[in-house]
């Protein structure tokens, strides 16, 4: 089978549950660092499906991050062929991008643990049918979208509607980070420290207030990424069949 594309947009970016739980399902993965011009750029053509992960970029940050452009590209044409796609915050905005429809600034930001409202049609999603109404899941970001024509919404949130959608049968955006486990969160916070800004008065948390969420709430979240991560293998392995 081709190999499953993985893209990452952040040098501290270690893709939390992803790498073991796909690795362990026996897919054949292709880890492209975005931000390395020197990195593969596949087509379609060459992989079975793609995984997109987080970023501090705007979707349309060309500027910033040159292979957004071939991102948007290439997610478009995954779903146009019918190819299993997973995204992750950054990832999930540019799956609602490369379908036509806007992402912009959220009217609040959001950081550490917050409550998921699963849908109706979540219960029915092999993703999204991981999660209960109430579960708490990890969330760092400033922007949100509109959903693409024909997405089915799967789960809203407290503060920010869009939470998670699906397209067609096999692309799925998840606006939080599903992926993170408790050694990543410890990098992205030492990370954030160590720039010097001070992350209570830029996000409204402070990094010793969510390191006390994740003690309550990180054991769970961790599994139910391996969960979504062992369906999407299933998918994966089920479309290139």
């Amino acid at each position: 089978m081709k190999p499953l594309l993985l893209i990452k947009h952040d040098p501290v970016e270690t893709c939390g549950v992803a790498l073991p739980t796909l690795e362990a399902e026996g897919i054949d993965l292709l880890v492209v660092e975005a931000w390395d011009e020197r990195a593969p750029r596949p087509s379609a053509e060459e992989i079975s499906g793609v995984v997109e992960f987080g970023g501090e970029m705007h979707v349309e940050d060309d500027h910033v991050l040159p292979s957004l452009a071939w991102e948007r590209s290439l997610t478009r044409e995954a779903v146009d062929r019918g190819l299993p796609y997973l995204g992750s915050c950054l990832g999930a905005q540019i799956l609602a991008r490369a379908l036509d429809a806007s992402v912009f600034r959220a009217p609040a930001k959001e950081i550490g643990f917050t409550v998921l409202r699963p849908t109706a049609a979540a219960g029915r999603d092999p993703m999204l049918s991981v999660y209960e109404d109430g579960d708490m899941v990890f969330h760092w970001h400033e922007d949100t979208f509109e959903l693409p024509a024909g997405a089915e919404l799967l789960a809203t949130g407290d503060v920010i509607p869009a939470q998670a959608f699906r397209i067609g049968e096999r692309a799925w955006g998840l606006q939080f980070h599903f992926e993170l486990d408790a050694p990543e969160l410890d990098v992205w916070l030492d990370d954030a420290e160590r720039s010097g800004g001070d992350l209570k008065s830029a996000w409204g948390k402070s990094a010793a207030e969510v390191r006390d969420e994740a003690k309550r709430f990180i054991a769970r979240h961790e599994e139910q990424g391996r969960k979504v991560f062992r369906r999407f293998a299933d998918v994966v392995r089920r479309a290139g069949a």
